[in-house]
C-alpha cells in the first residue's frame, strides 16, 4: 500500500487515534452485506476483522482508513482529514483511500481465505507489538481420543476434568471481552466434543474467527460437516494420516468446500521415504497451506528437502498453528524451555481441557492461571 511507506518515510507520525472499538455491518446494494469489527490500540495500530473471518493486523494508517471506513466518512471527507493530518496532497489521500477500500472488497470477495491476512499492508509483527490481549486463544476441548488410538497420544492424566458447554462459552465471551479475535478448537480430537457446534456457533455469534484442529475422519460425513460450516467454522487444521486411506477420503470430501485449510503431516522413519509422494498428491488435491513437523531430529535433512519441495509445489508453510499431540510429536514430550515458540504466551495462548492457561502447547510447566478462576491481569500482564 503506497501510503504506509510514504507516510513512515517523510512525514513525522500523527497523533493516533484514540484507542477502542468500532463496529459496523455493511450492506452494498449489488454485493453480499459483511461486517466489520476493528480493534484500535493504544499505539494506532489495529486488528480488523471482516465477517468473523478473517483477521487483518493494521499499521497506523491503514487503522485510520479502516476507522473512517466503518464511520461511514465520506472518501472525500476522509482525504480531506488524512491529508490534513499527515501533511500530503489531498489528491493522494484520496487515491489511497479508495485503494484501501478496494482491497478490503477483495478481500470479501475472495472464497477460501487464509484467517490470516495481511493484504500487501505494512505487517504489525504479532510477536513484538505491545499487546493487551493475544491474537489467538488455543482451546484444548478434551484429551480424549478416537477409538484405536494410542493412549498415550494426549496426556489426558494431566487434567482431572473437562469443562462444560456452558463453562466453555464463558471461556469464549472472556476472551472476546479481552479482545482476542481468534480461536481455535483442539485436542485430543475436539469432534468427540458433541457440543462442538455449539460453541463454534457461540465463537461466531461473537464475531470471532474459529478454527478447528482434527483428524478430520468425523468430517467425512457430509450432513455433520454441513452443520460446522453452518454454524461458523471458518478454518481447518487437518491432521492428515497418509498410511490411512480413510484419512485422504476425508480429505477429498473437505477440500471442494469453501473452507480455507491447512494440512498438517507429521514425518516420521516409517513415512519419510513416501513424503515426497504425499505432498505431491496435497497438491493435486488443491491443498495451499500446509503444517509440517518430525518425530525426531534425525530427520531434519527430510524435513529441510520437503520443505523446498512444498515451495516448488505452490504449498505455504505455515508455523504457528498448533499441532496435534502424537506420540511421533516431540511436543507431546513437553516443550523444552530453549524450544519455546516465537509469540507464545503473547501472540497465542492454549487453554487446557480444565482451564488451565499455557503459553503454548507442551509447556505444562509453565501454568499462568486457570481462565475461569483468575482475573484476566493476572493470566495475561500489561506490558
Amino acid at each position: 500500500m503506497r501510503i504506509v511507506n510514504r507516510l513512515a518515510e517523510r512525514f513525522t507520525p500523527a497523533k493516533p487515534l484514540p484507542e477502542g472499538i468500532h463496529h459496523a455491518q455493511v450492506a452494498p446494494q449489488d454485493k453480499p452485506p459483511y461486517r466489520l469489527h476493528l480493534r484500535l490500540r493504544q499505539d494506532g495500530t489495529g486488528i480488523l476483522i471482516v465477517n468473523a473471518a478473517t483477521v487483518l493486523q493494521l499499521n497506523e494508517t491503514a487503522a485510520e482508513y479502516a476507522y473512517h471506513f466503518i464511520k461511514g466518512t465520506p472518501p472525500e471527507e476522509t482525504a480531506k482529514a488524512i491529508a490534513s493530518r499527515y501533511q500530503i496532497g489531498k489528491r493522494m489521500a484520496l487515491d489511497d483511500y479508495l485503494d484501501f477500500i478496494g482491497r478490503i472488497e477483495t478481500l470479501i470477495e475472495t472464497p477460501d481465505l487464509d484467517p490470516v491476512t495481511f493484504l500487501d499492508f505494512e505487517r504489525v509483527a504479532p510477536h513484538s507489538a505491545d499487546l493487551t490481549a493475544p491474537l489467538r486463544l488455543d482451546c484444548a476441548l478434551t484429551y480424549r481420543l478416537p477409538e484405536g488410538a494410542q493412549a498415550d497420544d494426549a496426556p489426558t492424566k494431566r487434567v482431572e476434568r473437562e469443562l462444560t458447554t456452558a463453562e466453555w462459552q464463558s471461556v469464549l465471551d472472556k476472551a472476546w471481552q479481552v479482545g482476542v479475535p481468534h480461536v481455535t478448537f483442539t485436542g485430543g480430537e475436539p469432534t468427540l466434543r458433541d457440543d462442538l457446534p455449539a460453541l463454534i456457533e457461540r465463537a461466531e455469534h461473537n464475531g470471532q474467527v474459529c478454527g478447528l484442529l482434527t483428524d478430520g475422519l468425523k468430517l467425512a460425513d457430509k450432513a455433520y460437516f454441513d452443520t460446522l460450516l453452518q454454524t461458523g467454522l471458518d478454518h481447518l487444521l487437518f491432521v492428515l494420516h497418509p498410511e490411512n486411506p480413510a484419512s485422504w477420503a476425508a480429505l477429498e470430501t473437505i477440500m471442494p468446500e469453501d473452507l480455507f485449510t491447512t494440512v498438517h503431516l507429521t514425518v516420521t522413519p516409517r513415512n519419510a521415504e513416501q513424503a515426497a509422494g504425499t505432498l505431491t498428491r496435497l497438491a493435486g488435491l488443491k491443498v495451499t497451506s500446509l503444517s509440517l513437523s518430525a518425530s525426531d531430529k534425525s530427520l531434519g535433512e527430510t524435513i529441510h528437502a520437503l520443505r523446498n519441495m512444498a515451495a516448488d509445489l505452490g504449498l505455504t508453510l505455515t508455523f504457528d498453528l498448533p499441532v496435534p499431540y502424537s506420540s511421533s510429536n516431540p511436543v507431546a514430550l513437553e516443550t523444552a524451555e530453549d524450544e519455546v515458540p516465537a509469540g507464545a504466551g503473547r501472540a497465542w495462548l492454549y487453554v487446557e481441557p480444565d482451564g488451565d492457561v499455557l503459553p503454548s502447547q507442551g509447556m505444562a510447566g509453565r501454568i499462568l492461571g486457570n481462565i475461569l478462576r483468575d482475573k484476566w491481569q493476572a493470566i495475561y500482564p500489561a506490558r
